[in-house]
């Protein structure tokens, strides 16, 4: 697991390989990752937008962005957390993901982003 913590905000992140759907002969390599959100702040913060930067070791990158996470834009109140799970397809065995959220603190109505650690994506069996 990864973390990092940004003006308040605690981003955790677990990933694994998802051998049932992913088809190695085709350059088909299926991961999913679960993101946890600490809200370490006073305030309720909601999140409003996601970026993602995604590598792979072909030397293909990708950026995706977009509104919200798995459909929602998520309040969090301080003290709490929101949890997801997504999934991110590569064309080889190893790559890495990395980006950031664009936050909105409910009290001042100021926008702020909070980092997304870097995490690895690889296939279980390169790392022997």
């Amino acid at each position: 697991m990864v973390t990092a913590i940004t003006q308040g905000v605690k981003i955790s992140v677990e990933t694994s390989y998802q051998e049932d759907q992913s088809n190695p002969a085709n350059d088909y390599f299926m991961f999913a990752y679960r993101i946890t959100i600490e809200n370490l702040s006073d305030y309720a913060i909601q999140l409003k937008r996601r970026q993602w930067f995604i590598f792979d070791s072909s030397g293909t990158q990708r950026e995706v962005e977009g509104e919200g996470v798995v459909g929602l834009q998520p309040v969090i109140e301080p003290g709490e957390n929101h949890s997801y799970v997504s999934g991110c397809q590569l064309s080889t065995e190893i790559g890495n993901m990395s980006g950031n959220y664009l936050m909105y603190r409910l009290v001042d109505h100021n926008s702020f982003t909070v980092d997304i650690p870097e995490f690895e994506l690889i296939v279980p069996y390169r790392l022997n």
